[in-house]
């Protein structure tokens, strides 16, 4: 059997109090052709998350969308997502395999230092992802690494690598060219008038056909 791959536009979803609101936008997006989803959220809580993240993958599951959810190795066991993206402070990668299974993806945060992406593809990751490479308002204070640092990733790396922060029409070009797999979008997508033509804007800029095992 082949893993599930991230490529291409990877959205994230937004920020939202209204969990219908928050469907309706990532159903949009899925429709116009997402294949990539991250559940991130961090206002909801207990039942409240699992509930999203259940809906969120069944939506996925109906456009045959990669369901991955944010720093929570439980919750993406329990809804049945494809897998989890640890950052920093989430726990090991092994600690997370154990809870989700040898099938699911596992993603990481490797900011802006490659010997730390290294080590987390040598402890299992299946992806890793760096930046923000632009200014971000999701994370006005994250690290700020040089585009360099794609290419020199995609030397030694045998994984997809994924961009992220501020990522937009004007600069996805830009991460696309110097190494990127995949770009992790939030604001550009679900802030835009015309989520569905947003999502077929961005997939037309970042068409790159790959497979790995």
């Amino acid at each position: 059997m082949h893993k599930r791959r991230i490529e291409g536009l990877y959205a994230i979803t937004p920020e939202h109090r209204d969990a219908g609101a928050a469907l309706a936008q990532v159903e949009l997006a899925l429709a116009a052709g997402l294949r990539a989803l991250q559940y991130r959220d961090k206002l909801a809580v207990g039942q409240q998350r699992t509930d999203r993240a259940k809906r969120l993958l069944a939506a996925c599951e109906r456009y045959g969308a990669t369901f991955i959810v944010n720093d929570d190795p439980a919750l993406a066991a329990e809804s049945g997502a494809h897998g989890v993206h640890l950052g920093r402070e989430d726990g090991s990668i092994d600690t997370a395999r154990r809870i989700v299974g040898d099938r699911a993806i596992i993603g990481a945060s490797g900011y802006g230092d490659l010997d730390r992406a290294l080590e987390l593809r040598a402890q299992g990751a299946d992806y890793v992802a760096f930046g923000s490479f632009f200014a971000s308002s999701v994370k006005p204070d994250a690290v700020r690494p040089d585009l360099g640092l794609l290419g020199r990733a995609h030397a030694v790396l045998d994984c997809p690598i994924v961009a992220i922060g501020g990522i937009t029409l004007d600069n996805v070009a830009l991460v696309r060219d110097a190494g990127a797999d995949a770009v992790a979008v939030i604001t550009a997508i679900f802030s835009a008038p015309d989520i569905g033509a947003r999502v077929r804007d961005f997939g037309r800029a970042f068409a790159r056909a790959t497979t790995i095992d």
